[in-house]
């Protein structure tokens, strides 16, 4: 199973041709994202369909390109235009479940 540990993680609101590679990845997260690409955050890219996603994220000494191709469904990406999501939200993302409501029961921080 792939996991993201509790670093920032970054979606990417368009939709991309889903061939792109380290190159083309990398020059959208530059223009979007301004220096964030060797920072060790992770990038979500998905296609026009939502059913296609790659994941790519800078591990000290180069890139590290993840892809992952629904079956059947699509991804569920909100409609409130967020680019920073939680590990919890990228957890659901990533397997296709579509969050009616998140909200946390309760919580530490003050």
């Amino acid at each position: 199973m792939f996991s993201i540990d509790r670093s920032t993680i970054y979606l990417y609101q368009k939709p991309i041709h889903i061939n792109k590679s380290f190159e083309g990845l990398s020059t959208l997260v530059q223009e979007s994202f301004p220096g964030q690409l060797l920072t060790g955050r992770s990038f979500i890219f998905l296609n026009r369909y939502h059913n296609k996603m790659k994941i790519l994220y800078w591990d000290c000494d180069g890139f590290v390109i993840f892809y992952k191709r629904l079956e059947k469904g699509r991804f569920y990406v909100g409609s409130d235009g967020k680019s920073e999501l939680t590990r919890r939200e990228f957890q659901m993302l990533f397997e296709g479940i579509k969050p009616e409501k998140l909200e946390r029961r309760f919580s530490l921080k003050k």
